[in-house]
Protein backbone atom coordinates (compact mmCIF):
# COMPACT_ATOMS: atom_id res chain seq x y z
CA UNK A 1 0.00 0.00 0.00
CA UNK A 2 1.59 3.49 -0.95
CA UNK A 3 1.82 6.46 1.46
CA UNK A 4 -1.03 8.21 0.57
CA UNK A 5 -3.42 5.95 1.64
CA UNK A 6 -2.05 5.90 5.31
CA UNK A 7 -3.33 8.00 8.01
CA UNK A 8 -0.05 9.07 8.99
CA UNK A 9 3.16 9.44 6.58
CA UNK A 10 6.82 9.30 7.05
CA UNK A 11 7.44 12.11 8.72
CA UNK A 12 4.86 11.57 11.18
CA UNK A 13 2.60 14.37 10.06
CA UNK A 14 -1.23 12.85 10.23
CA UNK A 15 -3.71 13.41 7.69
CA UNK A 16 -6.79 13.08 9.75
CA UNK A 17 -9.51 13.27 7.15
CA UNK A 18 -8.05 9.67 6.16
CA UNK A 19 -8.71 8.34 9.04
CA UNK A 20 -12.53 7.84 7.87
CA UNK A 21 -10.94 5.79 4.75
CA UNK A 22 -8.32 3.83 7.49
CA UNK A 23 -11.31 2.53 8.73
CA UNK A 24 -13.77 1.45 6.11
CA UNK A 25 -10.51 -0.56 5.12
CA UNK A 26 -11.00 -2.97 7.98
CA UNK A 27 -12.20 -5.83 7.46
CA UNK A 28 -15.86 -6.36 9.03
CA UNK A 29 -14.82 -9.56 11.29
CA UNK A 30 -11.84 -7.97 12.85
CA UNK A 31 -14.01 -5.03 13.52
CA UNK A 32 -16.72 -7.45 15.10
CA UNK A 33 -13.71 -8.64 17.08
CA UNK A 34 -12.39 -5.69 17.86
CA UNK A 35 -15.38 -3.83 19.25
CA UNK A 36 -18.11 -6.62 20.80
CA UNK A 37 -15.53 -6.70 23.82
CA UNK A 38 -14.75 -3.16 25.37
CA UNK A 39 -11.41 -4.41 26.94
CA UNK A 40 -10.45 -5.74 23.43
CA UNK A 41 -11.64 -2.43 22.13
CA UNK A 42 -9.00 -0.18 24.70
CA UNK A 43 -6.24 -2.87 24.11
CA UNK A 44 -5.81 -2.29 20.45
CA UNK A 45 -6.23 1.61 20.68
CA UNK A 46 -4.01 1.05 23.23
CA UNK A 47 -1.56 -0.69 20.86
CA UNK A 48 -2.32 1.91 18.13
CA UNK A 49 -1.59 4.59 20.51
CA UNK A 50 2.27 3.22 21.22
CA UNK A 51 2.92 2.92 17.61
CA UNK A 52 1.69 6.09 17.45
CA UNK A 53 4.12 8.11 20.17
CA UNK A 54 6.82 5.36 18.68
CA UNK A 55 6.89 7.78 15.32
CA UNK A 56 6.55 10.83 17.37
CA UNK A 57 2.84 11.88 17.49
CA UNK A 58 1.72 14.26 20.58
CA UNK A 59 -1.05 14.46 22.43
CA UNK A 60 -2.95 16.46 20.54
CA UNK A 61 -2.43 14.68 17.46
CA UNK A 62 -3.69 11.68 19.10
CA UNK A 63 -6.54 13.29 20.67
CA UNK A 64 -7.14 14.81 17.53
CA UNK A 65 -7.15 11.22 15.72
CA UNK A 66 -9.24 10.01 18.73
CA UNK A 67 -12.12 12.43 17.73
CA UNK A 68 -11.88 11.63 14.21
CA UNK A 69 -12.41 7.80 15.23
CA UNK A 70 -14.89 8.48 17.50
CA UNK A 71 -17.13 10.29 15.23
CA UNK A 72 -16.89 7.79 13.23
CA UNK A 73 -17.80 4.61 15.62
CA UNK A 74 -21.00 7.02 16.21
CA UNK A 75 -21.75 7.61 12.64
CA UNK A 76 -21.50 4.02 11.24
CA UNK A 77 -21.12 1.09 14.61
CA UNK A 78 -23.73 0.09 16.82
CA UNK A 79 -22.90 -0.01 20.40
CA UNK A 80 -21.57 -3.76 20.96
CA UNK A 81 -21.68 -3.51 24.96
CA UNK A 82 -22.36 -0.98 27.92
CA UNK A 83 -19.19 0.77 27.62
CA UNK A 84 -19.63 1.65 24.21
CA UNK A 85 -23.09 2.64 24.51
CA UNK A 86 -22.21 5.14 27.57
CA UNK A 87 -19.33 6.93 25.39
CA UNK A 88 -22.10 7.16 22.33
CA UNK A 89 -24.37 8.73 24.75
CA UNK A 90 -21.71 11.09 25.95
CA UNK A 91 -20.32 11.75 22.32
CA UNK A 92 -24.03 12.73 21.18
CA UNK A 93 -24.86 14.94 24.23
CA UNK A 94 -21.13 16.58 23.97
CA UNK A 95 -19.75 20.12 23.10
CA UNK A 96 -17.37 20.39 20.23
CA UNK A 97 -15.36 20.93 23.25
CA UNK A 98 -16.22 18.49 25.17
CA UNK A 99 -15.74 15.87 22.71
CA UNK A 100 -12.01 16.97 22.52
CA UNK A 101 -11.75 16.30 25.91
CA UNK A 102 -13.33 13.15 26.20
CA UNK A 103 -10.89 12.37 23.56
CA UNK A 104 -8.04 13.51 25.24
CA UNK A 105 -9.11 10.75 28.43
CA UNK A 106 -9.97 8.23 25.98
CA UNK A 107 -6.55 8.09 24.52
CA UNK A 108 -5.50 8.49 28.82
CA UNK A 109 -7.85 5.38 28.89
CA UNK A 110 -6.38 3.34 26.18
CA UNK A 111 -2.74 3.94 27.22
CA UNK A 112 -3.18 2.42 31.17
Amino acid sequence: MSEHNHVVNKDGNVTIAKVSEALDRIDPEQKEVILKNFEDFRSYLGKRIQLAQKIGLGEEQLAAAAEKIADYLAAHEEPRNSEEKLLLELWKVGSKEERHRLAHMLVKLARN
